[in-house]
């Protein structure tokens, strides 16, 4: 994979491991937006610290059309958001006390509900 998507994708896979803290953003700890934020940082792209705000970035996708790269949220309101993979998972920084990894969701994400993706 190349362009934006890719150079993302490839910096949050590499995260795969470290702490999740609130409110992080690198270079070893991290929180969901966080990390998405640092990861297209790498490629260009400068987002807020904030899933919810994230959300108002680039343009929507909709979920038979993701991509690997597109942000994919979750929550109402918009309180979690991972980085789209392939098959079904994202990367991303769970919750207090996991670490940075790989997941599968569906229409929802643990109770939070998928809200929607975004290509950047």
């Amino acid at each position: 994979m190349s362009g934006r998507a890719g150079t993302a994708l490839r910096y949050a896979v590499k995260q795969i491991g470290d702490r999740y803290v609130w409110g992080a953003a690198g270079p070893i700890r991290w929180d969901c937006s966080g990390l998405t934020m640092r990861a297209y940082e790498q490629a260009g792209v400068r987002l807020p610290h904030s899933s919810r705000a994230q959300y108002g970035y680039g343009r929507s996708i909709a979920r038979a059309n993701l991509q690997p790269g597109d942000l994919v949220f979750f929550g109402s309101p918009i309180s979690h958001v991972g980085i789209y993979i392939g098959q079904g998972k994202m990367v991303h920084a769970p919750r207090p006390g996991a670490r940075v990894q790989i997941a599968e969701f569906g229409s929802s994400f643990g109770r939070k509900k998928y809200v929607g993706a975004r290509r950047l």
